[in-house]
């Protein structure tokens, strides 16, 4: 109830007089029908970039509690068990948030399920920040989590669904150089909120803590991404399947030339007639499978693989091998740096190396660094070289997830789902995501006391293994190629059509 109310409001709100007399210029066929090149291109980068603001809410939850929780353990009693909810909570959220949300964004449109998720994200991060007790921190933690749920699917989902395909590789992309950005802006408010003169500055007019600053900071990218996107159009997509044909008209008109309007909007209509019975059950049909099996695989081999082991516990992991308290956080900072700029090389070669070269590159090199990292830990002395070596292996590990199954899982589910079930699609395998994300962050500590670090570690490595084959098996090339192609191979695979060999094979070819 409240979810839609929200959303009959924010909808009403885009047709208010500003927008009449200024931005339906901006959209008016005479000002944008022009090929998806040039100026034209503007609305585009535009429109991802601020949807790509749901990726950075998504990193700055991960990071931020990292620093806020050192504060937090002195603010409250709290047992073991109750730290680790606190830390935990978002990711119990963002599994619901998850499974909803799939749902919500075939139901109430993209866009209006991103302003739902800032609302929710918002409110979220002022609880956390005005929390009394420790009962109202976990519930905060639990509704940014929820939010959190919300952006990891629709981001991409959106970005995805505006995107002219031989940009759509590098547009969803930004979602995830988002995610790696807010992670690295959250290390930096955890430091100016620590102590010194941020902190004084920021007490002097409220007398909060500074963990309160610290996680009531998400407020802030929140409130931008819920304004900015009263003014960005729903996904001609959706509108296309809802019956909205002249509103859709008007999206694509700001990126795409006529002839192309027309195209695009026959394959849309064609590839919705063909599923006007499809409901959630048809997930499970034949010649859905393969999509299925590779959305799911993807999304517990990014989190089992232990890209959050890094992200939760990098400054731990690097204390046990002889750094310092502040060498660890400054080092921290270092893989963030690196995760971002590796992040932006994955970005400008992914509509060029395409997706697959991108997956086997960077899991190959993943499983290198987690061999690696196991074995310094088999070494005596870790002080001084090995510990270096340690950090080496981390910021390499770092490295080659960046460039390949951090970005591509998110982009490739964008991608390989019909039209009237990707939300839903969508949603199942974020559920999936957040679910083994949980797993990890619940059992990288056990898993160290009954393996040892070089043990977990292989462990992760034997699984980039295996994410390794099945991506070689199974994971399609989507480079340059329409989703409604996309489907149709789809479609055809299952028929034992010429799309065997486009969607699932090893050896599927590049449309260049």
């Amino acid at each position: 109830m409240i979810m839609d109310i929200y959303s009959t409001l924010a909808d009403g709100f885009v047709h208010i007089r500003l927008k009449q007399t200024y931005v339906r210029y901006f959209m008016s066929s005479e000002h944008s029908r022009q090929s998806a090149t040039g100026a034209s291109n503007t609305f585009i980068y535009v429109a991802a970039a601020l949807a790509a603001l749901n990726g950075l809410l998504f990193g700055f939850d991960t990071g931020v509690i990292s620093g806020a929780f050192l504060y937090i353990q002195d603010a409250f009693v709290m047992s073991s068990f109750v730290e680790s909810v606190v830390v935990s909570g978002a990711l119990v959220g963002a599994v619901v948030g998850a499974a909803v949300g799939g749902r919500l964004a075939d139901r109430i449109g993209r866009r209006r399920l991103i302003l739902v998720g800032a609302a929710v994200f918002f409110v979220g991060s002022f609880t956390m920040a005005v929390a009394p007790t420790v009962e109202i921190l976990i519930v905060g933690r639990i509704v940014d989590g929820i939010a959190i749920g919300f952006a990891s699917m629709v981001g991409p989902l959106y970005i995805s669904e505006i995107s002219p395909p031989e940009i759509r590789g590098s547009l969803v992309s930004l979602n995830q150089l988002a995610v790696t950005v807010g992670i690295l802006v959250s290390y930096f408010v955890n430091f100016a909120f620590a102590d010194g003169p941020i902190l004084a500055l920021a007490q002097d007019v409220v007398g909060a803590a500074g963990w309160r600053w610290m996680l009531g900071a998400g407020m802030v990218p929140a409130l931008i991404l819920g304004v900015a996107m009263l003014w960005m159009p729903e996904s001609p997509r959706w509108l296309v399947e809802k019956g909205r044909e002249s509103k859709a008209r008007d999206v694509l008109a700001r990126t795409r030339s006529e002839d192309q309007i027309s195209e695009e909007i026959s394959d849309i209509e064609e590839t919705a007639r063909k599923q006007a019975d499809t409901d959630l059950s048809d997930l499970t049909q034949s010649w859905l499978r393969p999509a299925l099996v590779v959305g799911i695989g993807l999304a517990a081999f990014q989190q089992v693989t232990g890209i959050n082991t890094v992200i939760y516990y990098a400054p731990t992991i690097l204390e046990s091998t002889g750094f310092g308290n502040s060498a660890s956080i400054l080092a921290t900072v270092g893989i963030g740096v690196v995760n971002v700029v590796m992040t932006v090389v994955a970005v400008l070669l992914m509509d060029r190396a395409g997706r697959r070269p991108l997956l086997l590159t960077g899991l190959t090199g993943m499983t290198l660094t987690l061999v690696g990292l196991g074995a310094a830990f088999l070494l005596p002395g870790l002080s001084g070289v090995v510990g270096w070596v340690a950090l080496v292996c981390l910021m390499l590990y770092v490295a080659f997830f960046a460039i390949g199954l951090g970005p591509v899982f998110w982009l490739l589910i964008s991608e390989i789902y019909p039209l009237k079930v990707r939300g839903t699609a969508m949603g199942v395998v974020t559920v999936v995501n957040w679910a083994a994300n949980l797993l990890v962050a619940l059992t990288f500590l056990q898993l160290v006391d009954v393996a040892g670090k070089p043990g977990t570690f292989w462990l992760y490595a034997g699984l980039s293994i295996a994410a390794l084959a099945f991506t070689y098996s199974l994971v399609p090339e989507t480079k340059g190629r329409s989703l409604e192609d996309i489907e149709s191979a789809l479609r055809e695979s299952a028929l034992g059509g010429s799309g065997q060999e486009a969607f699932g094979s090893r050896s599927s070819t590049d449309d260049d």
